[in-house]
């Protein structure tokens, strides 16, 4: 793609509503437009992150034997009310609307009680069983204070998987396996080293649930992690009971602060009894369905990258989620066809061997256009120039470690593979 053709554009200067390093490098490089406080458009560039953290998300849920489907984002009430989550005492950060005819609506915050009901209609008996299934969805929450850009926000993308199954042995089973899947997923994105499974409050059916933290500055949660980095302890369950039973004492843990970018949670029947969703077993007696969530969300995922890979001059994308594989800067200070003519034969060489490239050919001055590509934070940056051209080798940038190579084009394909 060339640069000149891509709707974006960079800034000098950080936004000052912005308290978040990620948010304001964001805005800063072009991959979102902030529209009010709270709420994000995502621009090509963010589109294009998007895209791959959610790629590498699906392929997981994928291997679990996850079905994806697309849930409305409207909410009947009456389903709510049957869980007791309608009312605001219980969950205080609805957003409700009206139609003409004055019946009240939820807009989406999460979906355990629509699927709940629609999975009537498709699981009567134990051969029905198991089932798992996902999707990538809008919720709107109505958060008192929505702020650390892309950390907090009213109206996000969220990935929730949920499970139904006939026994508590095989939730169990398959809880163990989101585990290692989310492992796999934040060790994929670029957080492996800093996102840690903590203990956090698990609600009637068990006694803990798990938050997928990843440690940094600029999270809103506090969390305990161990000295030696073997358990993670939410703050709402730093307790002393809880760590005896975890075999921990406190003077074992350090406190930290973390930004929550998953969970997983047993529900038990808390959900399926309230809503009906029953099924007949091996032996004809009638049990309510054992289910389980699982949720990431990818804008959350995309901040706390920013937060742990940038520096000084602006974003370092891993190499597994960057917008584009390469960045081909053309310097042409004398617009000469054979410097524009290598720039694009380089693009096609590259784009044939599946990188996804962008290419600046845009009239810029050199320092302007090496400063927007630091900023962007592509992984690998190409010069082609005059002086390139004439030494029959290109200059190659690597944007984590500066690392300053120079290739010609076989050598460059190959370190890039």
């Amino acid at each position: 793609m060339k640069q000149s053709q891509l709707f974006t554009k960079t800034r000098k200067e950080t936004p000052k509503d912005e308290v978040s390093t990620s948010a304001q490098l964001l805005i800063r490089a072009g991959f979102v437009h902030k529209e009010l406080a709270g709420v994000y458009s995502f621009l090509p560039l963010g589109v294009r992150v998007m895209k791959r953290i959610i790629k590498i998300i699906k392929a997981e849920m994928d291997t679990l034997g996850g079905v994806e489907l697309y849930l409305s984002a409207l909410q009947d009430p009456e389903i709510w009310k049957a869980t007791d989550r309608w009312n605001d005492a219980s969950i205080d950060i609805w957003f409700k609307t009206k139609l003409k005819n004055d019946t009240e609506l939820g807009l989406g915050l999460t979906h355990e009680e629509p699927l709940t009901r629609m999975l009537r209609d498709h699981i009567s008996s134990y051969r029905d069983l198991p089932r798992y299934v996902y999707q990538f969805q809008t919720k709107f929450r109505n958060e008192v204070r929505a702020k650390s850009g892309l950390i907090r926000t009213r109206e996000f993308l969220m990935k929730d998987l949920y499970s139904f199954n006939a026994t508590v042995a095989e939730l169990d089973i398959f809880y163990e396996k989101v585990g290692k899947a989310y492992e796999r997923i934040f060790r994929a994105v670029g957080l492996g080293e800093k996102t840690f499974r903590t203990f956090a409050s698990g609600g009637a059916f068990s006694k803990f649930s798990h938050e997928y933290q990843t440690v940094c500055d600029a999270g809103e949660d506090t969390i305990y992690l161990a000295m030696d980095q073997s358990v993670a302890v939410n703050k709402e369950v730093f307790t002393d009971e809880v760590l005896k039973d975890l075999g921990k004492k406190k003077t074992d843990f350090v406190q930290a602060r973390a930004i929550e970018v998953g969970n997983i949670f047993k529900l038990g029947t808390r959900f399926s009894e309230a809503l009906g969703l029953m099924f007949t077993d091996e032996r004809g007696a009638s049990a309510p369905v054992v289910m389980g969530s699982y949720g990431i969300g990818p804008a959350r995922v995309m901040a706390a990258i920013v937060e742990l890979h940038h520096d000084g001059k602006g974003i370092i994308w891993p190499k597994s989620v960057g917008p584009f594989d390469v960045h081909v800067v053309e310097i042409n200070a004398k617009h000469t066809n054979e410097v524009a003519n290598s720039a694009n034969e380089l693009v096609v060489q590259l784009e044939k061997q599946g990188m996804a490239v962008l290419h600046d050919d845009r009239d810029l001055s050199p320092g302007q256009k090496f400063a927007d590509s630091d900023l962007i934070g592509i992984p690998v940056r190409v010069v082609v120039s005059e002086k390139t051209v004439k030494a029959g080798k290109l200059e190659v940038k690597h944007r984590a470690d500066g690392e300053v190579e120079h290739l010609d084009t076989t050598q460059l394909a190959s370190r890039l593979r």
